[in-house]
């Protein structure tokens, strides 16, 4: 069974977001292993205080460790694909992890040690939103990929 891992740059929270994503979660458990990771600590909440650059530092580094497997960084310049294309990424290894900028975004040299950057969209969004929809198209790739009717 397929891990799905996605990692974001935000302090936990208990809301009806969470309650939300954890419904896609268990609609994906049918097909793939998802779980969200929360990225905050110290030093990101110092670096995000000096400079965008000292934060964007600070989020590659408590990234680093996870990069492995078919690593996806979200970033508003990365590649626009459709729900074809994404089920295709999203099932063409065992281990799949996406990345979530903190609210300085990624080094380009993360973006660079990265197999693919994409974009949900041109628009910013709140983190919580963002992981939803991410959610939404991950269930959406594994339906399309799965021949489950939800797609249609």
């Amino acid at each position: 069974m397929a891990k799905i891992n996605i990692y974001t740059i935000v302090k936990p929270s208990k809301d009806e977001f969470d309650k939300l994503s954890n419904e896609f979660i268990k609609m994906c458990s049918k097909f793939a292993k998802v779980e969200v990771h929360t990225i905050f600590n110290k030093n990101i909440a110092k670096a995000q205080t000096i400079s965008e650059v000292e934060a964007q530092k600070s989020y590659s580094e408590a990234f680093e460790p996870y990069l492995k497997g078919f690593c996806i960084a979200l970033d508003v310049l990365g590649d626009k694909v459709d729900s074809f294309e994404f089920s295709k990424l999203i099932t063409s290894s065992s281990e799949i992890n996406f990345f979530i900028g903190g609210a300085y975004g990624f080094e380009r040299e993360f973006l660079k040690k990265c197999d693919k950057t994409l974009t949900l969209s041109s628009l910013t969004m709140a983190h919580k939103i963002v992981i939803l929809v991410l959610l939404e198209q991950i269930f959406r790739g594994l339906a399309i990929k799965n021949n489950h009717p939800y797609h249609k």
